[in-house]
């Protein structure tokens, strides 16, 4: 029997991995991508790979362009079996010199993006009383880092919508998780990553936290694993009916997970700071 699944931010890192893995594992993949360029190369990558991948516009942040896009694969399959809500970014910037356009963007896409898809596709899922929302959090969705705090607010919140969901869509046999990624070798630093001007400057009085924070994510985005053990950990999900409610992926999000569980909140974050140079 056919699977059908919809990853958003598909055309590249953890989406494209996690784009795809479900492709080689039988799943028929829509893409959800942004730009037109985009929809041309992960046609090409489709083609010349021979995998069931087929690139949709859509963007988060619009009502209109995530309708059409589900009312397309419903059109065309009469089924969606699985929401990857994988769209996102991150902003750099102290909460003292973050603009109040950069922190409404931040939470557009990477909270408000989630809920949109979400209540798109909830209702093709409820009529077919199945399917899996797989809501991409990070390790960074259950403790802070400075400098980080508006993206960390984001995925703490996509962390408390994946958990009341949950409860909600339960009755209607839909599951609900969350896949929550440490550092990965993507573009995300390149691409992925929107910086103050004013906290990255020497003059900011965060510039002795930006000269440390920043390098180590810097290395461990552009040396890192492959986003591959993301993927990875989405298809689990998928396979396992007792899977965990919340996936760590990656070692910096299995070892800082387990960290907070045996410490408390203060030991924790004395622990972050000594481990960081703080």
């Amino acid at each position: 029997m056919k699977k059908i699944a919809l990853v958003t931010g598909a055309n590249s890192g953890m989406g494209f991995a996690t784009t795809r893995l479900l492709s080689e594992s039988g799943y028929i993949v829509y893409a959800g991508v942004r730009r037109s360029e985009a929809a041309t190369l992960m046609n090409e990558t489709a083609s010349a790979l021979n995998l069931p991948i087929f690139p949709v516009h859509l963007d988060v942040t619009d009502n209109e362009s995530i309708k059409l896009a589900i009312n397309t694969i419903a059109r065309k399959e009469g089924q969606l079996d699985v929401l990857v809500n994988n769209a996102g970014y991150g902003l750099v910037a102290s909460v003292e010199e973050g603009t109040d356009e950069e922190f409404i963007n931040q939470f557009d896409v990477n909270v408000f993006g989630v809920l949109r898809t979400c209540r798109e596709v909830i209702p093709m899922m409820r009529q077919q009383n199945a399917g899996t929302i797989i809501n991409i959090s990070s390790f960074l969705g259950k403790m802070g880092l400075p400098l980080l705090t508006h993206y960390n607010a984001t995925k703490y919140a996509v962390e408390g919508i994946t958990d009341s969901l949950r409860y909600e869509l339960h009755p209607f046999n839909i599951k609900v998780h969350t896949v929550a990624p440490g550092l990965f070798k993507t573009g995300f630093v390149k691409h992925g990553l929107s910086a103050n001007s004013a906290t990255l400057a020497e003059s900011s009085p965060y510039a002795s936290q930006a000269s440390t924070l920043l390098p180590i994510v810097s290395d461990k985005v552009n040396n890192g694993p492959t986003p591959d053990a993301v993927a990875q950990s989405v298809l689990e999900v998928l396979l396992d009916q007792n899977a965990p409610a919340r996936t760590p992926a990656g070692d910096d999000s299995t070892f800082f997970s387990n960290l907070a569980d045996s410490l408390s909140q203060e030991a924790f974050e004395a622990s972050v700071r000594e481990q960081l140079g703080l």
